[in-house]
């Protein structure tokens, strides 16, 4: 279970690891709060129920100490075969990959203890870990801690984790390594945390020609290369990005915060709208985005839009974004920024700095991104 610790605390290149494990580490002061609740009855499940009170026929309990129906997430998922099915989720550290079907639709995921510090699911795979059968490694995509690919997937006070450190592969150019990957088209997340270091949250869709939405509310993303990254249209409302240190690079840049690879067809890409980016990182080593073009895309052309948020002193202003291949300059593509503030938003070279008109800027909404589409929380008892 996380701790939260006094956050004086200096952070050493192995904290993500002692996070998860249980050490408690800064960070774990900085994530966003849970959503404020009336005391919950005993129990690892609170209010939520348990197997011998049940909230609905199609609600699972899963606890690792075997308080529940199943133990892990993934055996959870396995036996949730069909739609509609609830995955309450007791505070432990799952060690774990966990995929979720395309034919799993409807499904929701619930902390129990409405904190997502309280409620881990973690492993370690990276691009460049050997898979144990020996036909290789996992690359990007094998890499993910859970893989969502079902429609209509809900999660609420979880913490999606992918705790491999660099170190783990010296000398490897593997590292990136997913916490999340969500293909699944209307994902929400509500008061979720994401932590990694490369590639931490993967906003994909299950194939170019379909364009998957997905929602982000009040959750804390962390990582330092590219770590929230893809080509889904993803809207970001009231979250905290957060860029790291990096103990293996002398200068900047360190990395970069989004990196979206939206298809060209699709008009809508990642929107950030009354967001913050903080660092641990010193002034303007990271910069805010750069356009992913990927070989399984070439005419890919990216779209960012980050607005009325609070872009802190990490954030170069001067240049913050940049191009990934010289062949697809970042100028290009489609970002954009509007009434943001902060160190990291001062104007200081204009051409730098694309902004929206207040025109532009009405139809750059959560409402115009989603199509329709109105996430809801889940429901308390």
């Amino acid at each position: 279970m996380y701790k939260r610790q006094p956050s004086h605390h200096p952070r050493t290149p192995l904290g993500r690891r002692s996070l998860l494990a249980g050490a408690g580490a800064a960070l774990a002061a900085l994530a966003l709060p849970a959503v404020p609740a009336a005391a919950a009855p005993a129990g690892p499940f609170g209010r939520y129920g348990s197997p011998a009170a049940r909230l609905s026929a199609k609600t699972l309990y899963v606890h690792p100490g075997g308080l529940g129906d199943h133990t892990s997430v993934q055996a959870a998922v396995s036996a949730a075969s069909g739609a509609g099915w609830t995955l309450v989720l007791a505070p432990g550290t799952y060690r774990e990959t966990v995929a979720v079907g395309a034919a799993r639709t409807g499904m929701t995921w619930i902390g129990a203890s409405g904190d997502a510090k309280d409620v881990v699911v973690v492993y370690d795979n990276a691009a460049g870990t050997p898979k144990p059968d020996g036909s290789g490694t996992y690359g990007t995509t094998g890499s993910a801690t859970v893989t969502l690919q079902a429609a209509d997937f809900t999660a609420h006070a979880v913490t999606f984790a992918n705790d491999f450190l660099r170190t783990d592969l010296p000398g490897n150019p593997g590292t990136q390594a997913v916490a999340l990957k969500a293909q699944g088209d209307r994902s929400a997340f509500f008061h979720c945390r994401f932590l990694g270091h490369q590639d931490t949250l993967y906003a994909d869709s299950m194939s170019l020609a379909s364009f998957a939405r997905q929602y982000f509310a009040h959750c804390y993303v962390e990582g330092d290369v590219d770590f929230v990254f893809g080509r889904a249209t993803a809207v970001f409302e009231h979250c905290h990005f957060r860029t790291l240190v990096r103990t293996d690079l002398a200068g900047a840049p360190y990395g970069f915060v989004f990196a979206p690879s939206t298809a060209r067809a699709n008009p809508y890409g990642f929107l950030a709208s009354r967001c913050r980016v903080t660092s641990e990182a010193p002034d303007a080593f990271y910069k805010l985005a750069r356009p992913w073009v990927p070989g399984s895309d070439p005419t890919a052309r990216p779209s960012l839009v980050v607005r009325e948020s609070v872009l802190g002193a990490g954030v170069d202003a001067v240049a913050p974004y940049a191009d990934m291949r010289a062949e697809y300059p970042w100028q290009e593509q489609r970002f954009a920024e509007y009434r943001n503030t902060g160190r990291g938003a001062e104007v200081t070279v204009p051409e730098n700095r694309p902004r929206l008109t207040p025109a532009q800027a009405a139809e750059a909404t959560r409402t115009v991104y989603l199509g329709g589409w109105e996430p809801a929380a889940p429901a308390c008892p």
